[in-house]
């Protein structure tokens, strides 16, 4: 990919547009609809997320949603890349809003998810080194302190690191790389405030690995 091509705004214009809205898709609010068990945002946490469907529709249904959500995040990416001739600033552009396309999908009155499997997704395409390094942050967490939301917010924290160091090793990533990778942090962090405050006053529950579920409010 060649992070020099500056595609013209006028023919790409659509890009951004079409990242935020296959971002907005809220597969999990539609999966938990589609098998009969109604509203997932009046059930559980609240949370349209992988962790809540598995909570109210099954395991499965919590997978399904967790790679679909990355996947859309990764697909909106790709969409950019091949539209912009692996241009990075279209790339970065497309992974913001797609993110911010899950956050605050226009469908559900911008009331989405924490952003992290769309997250995980939209940085793929980027630097799938540097999602693998976070996603061992985020099993590390879990293993030892059980808290999904906190092995979460570790794994969204460490990932601008990660990114500056695997990107191109030996050398700095493009400036747009590290301001987007930040932002995306910064988002997704923002998005666990409320598990941030559980977690300071006591009262976030832990992942249970004894009867093999997630009781987090994540």
């Amino acid at each position: 990919m060649n992070p020099q091509l500056n595609p013209s705004l006028a023919a790409l214009w659509w890009l951004p547009l079409a990242a935020y809205f296959l971002g907005s898709i809220p597969f999990g609010y539609l999966i938990v609809r589609l098998s009969g068990r109604g509203d997932v945002r009046r059930q559980g946490s609240g949370n349209i997320g992988a962790t809540n469907v598995a909570r109210v529709s099954g395991t499965f249904s919590g997978l399904f949603t967790l790679a679909l959500d990355a996947a859309k995040g990764y697909f909106a990416v790709w969409l950019a890349a091949a539209a912009a001739d692996g241009n990075i600033r279209w790339m970065m552009a497309a992974a913001l809003l797609a993110l911010i396309g899950h956050l605050f999908p226009v469908w559900l009155r911008f009331h989405g998810g924490r952003g992290v499997a769309t997250g995980a997704g939209v940085f793929l395409p980027v630097c799938w080194q540097a999602v693998a390094g976070a996603g061992l942050v985020f099993l590390i967490v879990v293993a030892l302190w059980r808290f999904v939301s906190l092995a979460s917010i570790a794994a969204a924290a460490s990932l601008p690191m990660l990114v500056y160091l695997l990107y191109a090793p030996g050398h700095a990533p493009p400036a747009i790389v590290s301001a987007g990778t930040s932002a995306a942090m910064v988002l997704v962090i923002w998005r666990h405030r409320a598990n941030i405050a559980r977690l300071l006053d006591g009262s976030e529950p832990r992942f249970n690995l004894g009867h093999g579920r997630k009781t987090g409010r994540a």
